[in-house]
């Protein structure tokens, strides 16, 4: 039986004023996903707030709000079998230093901030993310 999911994807403002979102969506065409949808915005801190509310007593959660809203953005629905799971293999580790060869961050991320990419972490998440940034 086949496992296809849908996951969010964002191509940060760091990618994004280099010119890497076709490029990273080539990346992830490569690797057998499809691009259900995706648009170019740019969010508000307040919208950031509330999309990164589960990290909100974190010590990272301002500059990271900060950060996804300080430029233009590429969301995107992802899809193909463990979608999830598929994509947060394709980005590597938060930290492009410990990142695996290979994988988005290693290649494109400049930093634990900048690091040109957000996937969804569990299916629940994925859902929940989709819905803030498309819903009809």
């Amino acid at each position: 039986m086949s496992n296809i999911e849908q996951t969010l994807s964002i191509i940060k403002p760091d990618a994004v004023e280099r010119n890497l979102d076709n490029e990273i969506k080539e990346v992830f065409k490569n690797k057998g996903f499809s691009i259900v949808k995706e648009k170019k915005i740019q969010i508000e801190k307040s919208e950031a707030e509330r999309f990164y509310k589960v990290h909100e007593t974190k010590p990272f959660y301002n500059d990271l709000c900060a950060y996804l809203s300080s430029g233009p953005i590429v969301v995107m629905i992802l899809q193909k079998e463990n979608a999830v799971l598929g994509n947060r293999e394709l980005m590597g580790a938060t930290n492009p230093v410990e990142a695996e060869e290979g994988t988005i961050r290693k290649k494109y991320g400049i930093s634990i901030d900048k690091n040109s990419v957000h996937g969804s972490d569990s299916i629940d998440n994925a859902k929940i993310e989709i819905d803030f940034f498309f819903k009809d």
